[in-house]
């Protein structure tokens, strides 16, 4: 085994560095996502994708916060 591994020592060091590498581009990948900016680094006026990153944009008000002046429907 141990031959092996030295043999092999700087196939699997190349490996490793890259899966390194992978795994640090994946990360960074979700964390932009979850804090809701975009992978492609480019403003969103004429993408065509913009709703699909940027879903919150198209929700609508919540209705059930009576703004100043709104009737209560009950008096």
């Amino acid at each position: 085994m141990l031959e092996y591994l030295a043999q092999n020592f700087g196939y699997i060091l190349v490996a490793g560095v890259l899966l390194l590498i992978v795994a640090a581009i994946i990360l960074r990948m979700v964390r932009n996502r979850r804090a809701g900016r975009g992978g492609c680094g480019h403003g969103c006026a004429g993408c065509a994708h913009a709703a699909f990153c940027h879903p919150e944009a198209r929700r609508e008000p919540d209705k059930s916060a009576a703004g100043p002046g709104a009737r209560t429907g009950g008096e």
